[in-house]
This record gives C-alpha cells, sequence and structure tokens, in this order.
C-alpha cells in the first residue's frame, strides 16, 4: 500500500494497490477546478473518483461534495482520504449511469476509463478497470456525455479530463447535441505511461499513434449547462 502527499493539494492519499494513483491527467483536472467558482453552497459530484483526491480537494473549498465509482476498493480508498484529510464526503458505490440521474449539481468532475484497448468491452475487474475503455477509449466517455445534461443543474458545469487519442472534438461535438456548450478548457502533453507504450504497436495499427510517439495529449473538457 502506498502513501503519497499531493502535490498542489496537501491531501495525504492512502493509494493500496488496484486503485487509480493520481497521475498527469489528476493533476491537470485539479488546475481545471482550480479557476472554478467551487465554494459553500455548491454542490459536486465526483464520478470514477478512485483515491477520492478531486472529491477531498472540491471539500476542501465548503462544497457538499458526493463521490461515486463502481470499485468497491476505490469506494473504500475515498472514504480513507476523506477522514485522513478531515473532508465531508459522501462516498457511494454507483454505477454512473444510475449517479448522474438521481439529482442534479453544481459542478461533475469525472477522470474516467480513457484508454484504447484491443477487447470490445471495458472490464469488471481487475486494475486495468480504472483506465481500459474500449478500442476507441470511449465506452464510459460516451456514457459521461449523454448523462451529464440530466445530472448539472442550470448553469451547471462538467470538468471531464480524457486523452487525445480519444477524439476531443468528437466529445464536445456529442456534448453540445446532448445541449450543453462545450470547448476544450485545457491541454498538455505528457509522456506516455507504461500501459500505452505496451500497447503503441496495436495503437499505431489502427492510427492513433505513430509509432514512434512517446507522448500523448491529455485534455480538460469543460461543458455548461444553459
Amino acid at each position: 500500500m502506498a502513501t503519497e502527499t499531493g502535490e498542489r493539494t496537501g491531501a495525504v492519499l492512502v493509494i493500496p494497490p488496484g486503485v487509480y494513483t493520481p497521475q498527469s491527467d489528476t493533476r491537470l483536472l485539479l488546475r481545471a477546478l482550480d479557476r472554478e467558482a467551487i465554494g459553500p453552497g455548491c454542490d459536486v459530484l465526483d464520478v470514477c473518483t478512485g483515491s477520492g483526491v478531486l472529491a477531498v480537494e472540491a471539500a476542501r473549498t465548503g462544497a457538499r461534495v458526493t463521490a461515486v465509482d463502481v470499485s468497491g476498493r476505490a469506494v473504500a480508498t475515498a472514504r480513507l482520504n476523506a477522514l485522513l484529510n478531515r473532508r465531508r464526503v459522501r462516498v457511494r458505490r454507483r454505477d454512473l449511469v444510475a449517479a448522474m440521474g438521481e439529482r442534479a449539481y453544481d459542478f461533475v468532475l469525472c477522470n474516467p476509463p480513457y484508454v484504447p484497448a484491443p477487447e470490445a468491452d471495458p472490464p469488471d475487474h481487475g486494475a486495468c478497470r480504472a483506465w481500459d475503455a474500449g478500442p476507441d477509449g470511449r465506452a464510459i466517455v460516451d456514457r459521461v456525455c449523454d448523462n451529464a445534461p440530466a445530472a448539472l443543474k442550470p448553469q451547471g458545469v462538467l470538468l471531464m479530463v480524457h486523452s487525445g487519442l480519444c477524439d476531443p472534438g468528437l466529445t464536445v461535438r456529442r456534448l453540445e447535441r446532448a445541449g450543453l456548450d462545450a470547448a476544450v478548457a485545457a491541454r498538455t502533453r505528457v509522456p506516455m505511461g507504461p500501459v500505452l507504450l505496451s500497447r503503441r504497436a496495436w495503437l499505431s495499427e489502427r492510427a492513433l499513434v505513430h509509432p514512434y510517439d512517446v507522448s500523448e495529449e491529455l485534455v480538460v473538457i469543460r461543458a455548461q449547462r444553459p
């Protein structure tokens, strides 16, 4: 079991095996979160919470935060990390569609599985459940896009991070078709991690990367309900 301190938040995080460790995508989403007017009186939903670091940071502002994940291990980890950091977070084991359909929020945060994988369907167990998302990496991203309007109050905001390999333009268009005002709010390039490097030949065959690429783009999509 690993223990680390969040670089930007000062949060103390316990990350057991099988739970996604905050990385560059988490940090990019945290920076986007910092630019939003989140504070007391705001209702926040953190979907695919993993370690709970985003939920803990949102709770730091005084917002009312609900965090959900399909993984029982992630739910237990997020609860522990909220307790360690003395933040009040309601953590539940829920499918994202069910969670997004229950009520509306001022902000929905999401760092979903988004890594393209050879398997047609996302896994339902194991560590790879936190990142594998079908051949185009959009199995979870598309579900978030389709359910975001029901999860947002008027003027509510969705912040979602994913790889440039998943076609950010398609995410923006899908959210716009759902009735939201959407755009890419942040971009960065980071070195490919072990998972992408191990799949580089397969990704190259699908024309998703150049055979010699060693980095990928990450984006934060911001969508607001009118």
